[in-house]
């Protein structure tokens, strides 16, 4: 959504970001209601996210407005942005090799291990979601992958959506506090989308995965390289 309210409808980065993640956060909450309808959230894995993301959002957009990078850092959102678009598409394309490798020469974690690498990977997120509403989804899914290997992938899904949830509200509200979201903007948006976000959550496992996986990261890829 970020990369279209920018190439397309030429809005000024930080508002894109904004906007964008006040939407996601609308979305996802519908995501997250009939994820956790099908028991498909690992409802502590998200807390552990949660406790990594929350504080790493806040400093950020402390960090933001004291800097003025609302105001003055367009091509940091956008360069932040694209990168995280092209790391995004490289893990929608390797993810399958990724596992196979870590499958195949990683050794189990331990508990107390696992929990702070997974505070970590939410605190890498809540910065870079905060900058550019991207790296929520097929990031931290592969991280999570990585991490939690004996939870179906259909469960690690609905647990980073259900995690999305208070990141991307946080920052949608930091990025309202500082000026940059377009409410007129975001009520049409979510007037269309919400009712697809609905029935998307239903027909995902139907859906052929390695095609719309590599045509997703086709075009993630372009976004990025524009950007950038």
């Amino acid at each position: 959504m970020t990369p279209l309210l920018i190439l397309i409808f030429g809005m000024v980065p930080a508002t894109a970001v904004g906007t964008d993640l006040l939407y996601g956060s609308a979305t996802k909450l519908c995501g997250t209601a009939v994820h956790s309808k099908g028991q498909r959230v690992e409802w502590p894995v998200a807390g552990l996210l949660a406790c990594g993301s929350l504080p790493a959002t806040a400093a950020t957009i402390w960090a933001m407005s004291h800097l003025g990078l609302e105001k003055q850092g367009s091509g940091l959102f956008a360069s932040v942005l694209g990168v995280a678009l092209l790391l995004t598409s490289l893990s929608m394309v390797f993810r399958p090799a990724i596992l196979r490798y870590s499958q195949a020469h990683s050794r189990p974690l331990a508990p107390r291990t696992r929990a702070l690498l997974t505070v970590l990977t939410g605190l890498v997120l809540g910065c870079v979601v905060t900058l550019s509403s991207v790296g929520a989804g097929a990031l931290g899914v592969t991280v999570l992958m990585l991490l939690y290997p004996e939870l179906p992938p259909t469960r690690l899904i609905g647990t980073d959506i259900a995690h999305a949830v208070p990141l991307t509200l946080l920052a949608g509200i930091g990025h309202w506090m500082l000026g940059s979201v377009d409410w007129v903007l975001l009520v049409s948006l979510l007037m269309g989308s919400i009712p697809g976000v609905i029935l998307g959550s239903h027909l995902s496992a139907k859906m052929p995965e390695t095609a719309l996986r590599l045509i997703l990261a086709a075009v993630l890829v372009v976004a990025g390289v524009r950007l950038i």
